[in-house]
Parts: structure tokens; sequence; C-alpha cells
């Protein structure tokens, strides 16, 4: 039996092919969402795997900056002694202490150049993921 509404107002064919062809256009547009927003979702969690990375670089920069700064004051602290020895006993003490010194500051030297390389690969992961996100742009663009 056919329901109330449609005895009382009855659908012609092409009406019901209208409808159908609505629900696809539908369906089809929904599909496309579906699959937008997973490609979203993926764009978004690389990003956020970037970034962390990204930040680890970051901390072990500020790190090793910390240790060369630590370093460089041990440095600067045996460079004094020496210089101090040297104006009061032999040269031989003097030397040592400044050969410590010298050592400490290419430690130092050293833990700084540790420091600028985690900072450049920093900036090279944040150039990175720039560019493949402009690119992704201009491919959703073209």
């Amino acid at each position: 039996m056919l329901p109330l509404l449609y005895r009382k107002f009855p659908m012609s064919p092409e009406s019901e092919r209208q409808i159908f062809s609505k629900l696809a256009e539908l369906e089809t547009e929904f599909s496309t969402l579906r699959s937008n927003y997973l490609l979203v979702n993926k764009r978004y969690s690389d990003a956020l795997q970037t970034m962390k990375a990204v930040s680890a670089h970051t901390l072990e920069a500020a790190i090793r900056s910390a240790i060369a700064a630590e370093k460089a004051a041990l440095a600067c602290k045996n460079a004094t002694s020496a210089a101090i020895v040297a104006s009061a006993i032999p040269v031989i003490e003097a030397t040592h202490a400044a050969a410590e010194a010298a050592g400490l500051a290419a430690l130092a030297a050293s833990e700084a150049a540790a420091a600028a390389s985690s900072a450049a690969s920093a900036a090279a992961s944040a150039a990175a993921m720039q560019a493949e996100e402009s690119a992704l742009h201009a491919s959703a663009e073209a």
C-alpha cells in the first residue's frame, strides 16, 4: 500500500529521477568532503610531527649553547688564573693554566658549533615543511 502523502501527491517519474540524481550528487560530494578531510588530517599530523622534530632540534641547540657558554666561562676563568699565575710564579705553571684555558675554549667552540648545527637543522626542517605546504597549495590551485 502506498503512503498517504504519495497517494495525495503522486510523483512523476521525472521528479523521482531528479531526486535520485540529487541524492547521487550529494553522496559524491559527501565522499569528496570525507576524502578531503582525511587528507587535511594527514597533513596536520605530518605538520605536528615536523614541529615536534623542529622543537627537539631547537631544544638541543639551546642546551648546547648553554654548555658552550659554561665552557667559555670556564675558559675565561682559567685564562684569568693563567694571567695571575704568570705574574707570580714560574712559567711552567702559567703555561699549564693557559693550555687548560685554551682546551676549554676549544670545547666551548665545539659545543657552539654543535648548537649552530642543531639550529640549522631546525631551520631546514621548518623550511622543508613550508616548501612542502607551498607545493601542496600550488598543486591544489592548478
